[in-house]
């Protein structure tokens, strides 16, 4: 990956925050409720997904770059909203989402060529590289933010 697009995916991830906070401005709890249908999760659920996603990201990364070739161990994602009371308030898992996005951005922004070609082994998919993990989590937050919205709608 080249330093341009490298740059431009960081900017991204570093923005992701604020796009999910846009798109819940004036969400009521009926909206934050409201499923765009079956088997779909609801805004709140989104969330509690991307608080505990973005946590989970985090550690990702921080294993990549301090192990050697680590195992980067996948989970059940529907598992964790069934488990985890995913209909709670929403201001604790989001305070949780920022958290780990702005100290993850602080380290992105201090890796330097070597950091980049770490990589270890991802349980679910396989190889799996810090560049890998962040054209994910750069797309990953706007991905979420576009659900929420067309839950509202």
């Amino acid at each position: 990956m080249d330093p341009e697009r490298r740059q431009a995916l960081i900017a991204r991830y570093k923005a992701g925050y604020a796009e999910v906070v846009a798109a819940l401005e004036g969400a009521t709890e009926e909206e934050l409720d409201r499923r765009p249908g079956p088997g779909r999760w609801s805004p709140r659920e989104i969330v509690h997904h991307l608080g505990d996603s973005e946590m989970t990201s985090a550690i990702r990364l921080r294993l990549l770059l301090a192990e050697d070739a680590p195992v980067i161990r996948g989970y059940d994602q529907e598992e964790f909203a069934r488990r985890l009371h995913y209909d709670r308030p929403i201001a604790a898992s989001l305070a949780a989402f920022r958290a780990a996005r702005d100290t993850t951005a602080e380290l992105l922004d201090r890796l330097g060529e070597a950091d980049w070609s770490r990589s270890g082994t991802h349980t679910e998919s396989g190889p799996y590289s810090v560049e890998r993990w962040l054209e994910i989590y750069a797309e990953h937050a706007h991905g979420h933010a576009a659900q929420i919205r067309r839950a509202r709608g």
